[in-house]
């Protein structure tokens, strides 16, 4: 599929990618998610199913199978 950002020229294409998103004031970071990402681009777009499932994911409180570093930008910028 032809991407869908103005002057664009890429094509769409398949793969699993890294989605993060803010849920209830926390960070969630969920892996292997698949998703249409532009070649050109990178614009991505994720199925209606995808973010269903992401969104039953969350409310019915899945346990996550590891935890990451976050890192905030802003306190880096005091140091």
């Amino acid at each position: 599929m032809d991407c869908t950002i103005q002057g664009c020229l890429g094509k769409y294409e398949g793969q699993y990618i890294v989605h993060t998103s803010r849920h209830n004031e926390r960070i969630i970071v969920i892996d292997n998610v698949p998703a249409e990402v532009c070649d050109t681009c990178g614009d991505t777009l994720l199925s209606s199913i995808a973010t269903r499932r992401i969104d039953e994911m969350l409310s019915n409180g899945s346990r996550p199978t590891g935890v990451v570093p976050l890192y905030d930008f802003m306190d880096q910028l005091s140091e």
